[in-house]
């Protein structure tokens, strides 16, 4: 097989490799597709030409094409999308029970399922309801993404705030009935007190992944209202916002550890992307090939107006 690691800063090489063999109980997938992901750009960034090869990529969608001795419910050819690693490559090995299967009439690069489901179980613990005012702040991939799963629950409201004017168009275009950049929101979204807080935000989504972003949506989430760190938060100083203390705000880590959690959610989500409720169609904006990784990191870093997101075709 081939498959791309990581040597140095910023320098993948694409190695010829030998197959690898499912254990009893995994499959063997060939890789179509595999996202780019946010949080594989520090060690992109980073890696140290000493240390071994690094190889990345974990939100694939593949063809099976083995299967150990207990994954006889998986049949060569299905198209599955699920948990992995090492999904830079045309070969990876994928455990049987973290797997589910693509819709039909869905091209691999918009049914990637690691992701979705990611948003789906943040947002699923946040008690959203029908008529609650929610922000999305941070408008990228994720934010987009957030924007989509956030308007099927028919929200009264549903703002978007980003400093990006392209992020802001294409979030109004996703579903939001209002965008602002963080400088020019209303003041009637942070006073303290306007009709008991009806002006104020119940629900804010945090997708930014900075101290700045962070920061505004603790600021807009109203008294007895939610916030939703979704954000990549690795780097920075990200402090407790005591406001948040004092608005006896309730803070959801938007994170989940757990896959059994993030299974199901997938399997809720991948039937969003079945119904057509959700599509990666608008958030998935460069292609590359598997000699392409760090073009794509590259254009992740660079972040210009027509980017959301990359996916490697393999």
């Amino acid at each position: 097989m081939k498959i791309s690691q990581l040597v140095g800063p910023r320098t993948s090489e694409v190695v010829t490799a030998p197959d690898p063999v499912p254990g009893d109980g995994q499959v063997l997938v060939e890789v179509l597709a595999c996202g780019v992901c946010t949080s594989d750009i520090g060690p992109w960034l980073t890696h140290d030409p000493a240390a071994p090869p690094l190889r990345l990529g974990h939100e694939m969608v593949g063809r099976v094409a083995a299967t150990g001795r207990d994954a006889g419910r998986w049949q060569p050819g299905d198209l599955v999308t699920g948990l992995g690693g090492d999904g830079f490559a045309t070969l990876a090995v994928m455990d049987a029970g973290a797997i589910l299967p693509v819709p039909a009439g869905i091209e691999p690069a918009h049914a990637i399922g690691e992701p979705v489901a990611d948003l789906e179980e943040a947002l699923s613990r946040t008690g959203i309801r029908a008529g609650d005012r929610v922000a999305v702040v941070g408008l990228g991939f994720m934010g987009l993404g957030l924007v989509q799963l956030a308007k099927r629950h028919a929200p009264g409201l549903l703002v978007g705030v980003d400093p990006d004017p392209a992020r802001r168009q294409r979030a109004l275009a996703l579903g939001a009935d209002l965008v602002f950049a963080p400088d020019e929101l209303p003041e009637e979204y942070r006073a303290e007190t306007t009709r008991a807080g009806e002006a104020r935000l119940a629900i804010v989504l945090e997708a930014t992944g900075t101290t700045g972003g962070l920061k505004t949506a603790g600021s807009l989430v109203r008294p007895f209202g939610t916030l939703c760190v979704v954000g990549y938060h690795h780097t920075g100083d990200a402090m407790m916002d005591m406001d948040l203390w004092y608005k006896a705000v309730t803070v959801v880590n938007g994170f989940c550890p757990d896959r059994t959690r993030l299974l199901a959610a997938m399997r809720d989500a991948l039937g969003l992307i079945a119904e057509r409720r959700f599509s990666y169609a608008p958030l998935i904006t460069h292609r590359f090939g598997l000699d392409g990784v760090d073009e794509a990191f590259r254009t992740m870093e660079e972040g210009g107006p027509d980017f959301v997101k990359g996916v490697l075709l393999l």
